[in-house]
């Protein structure tokens, strides 16, 4: 999930339900780093633009939209 924003305007309904069944963020320095044990070349992990990134290992490579970014975490190449 996105960490909660800071901003007065409401999200969609649909997406405050989701919110309140899949609970807060805290859990995702511990996802990300059970991604990273089982990955064999790279995570990516999307976040809001200007959000913190995850607790952990600091990513390789970030990819920055208007409103989303990207963290990527890379093992190894894809290529040969």
């Amino acid at each position: 999930m996105f960490p909660h924003r800071e901003k007065s305007a409401l999200v969609k309904k649909e997406m405050r339900l989701f919110r309140e069944l899949a609970g807060d963020d805290n859990d995702a320095p511990r996802l990300l780093e059970a991604a990273l044990d089982v990955a064999t070349h790279r995570v990516v992990v999307k976040r809001p633009r200007k959000a913190p990134p995850i607790d952990g290992p600091v990513p390789q490579h970030t990819l920055e939209g208007k409103t989303s970014r990207y963290d990527l975490y890379v093992h190894r190449s894809l290529a040969r």
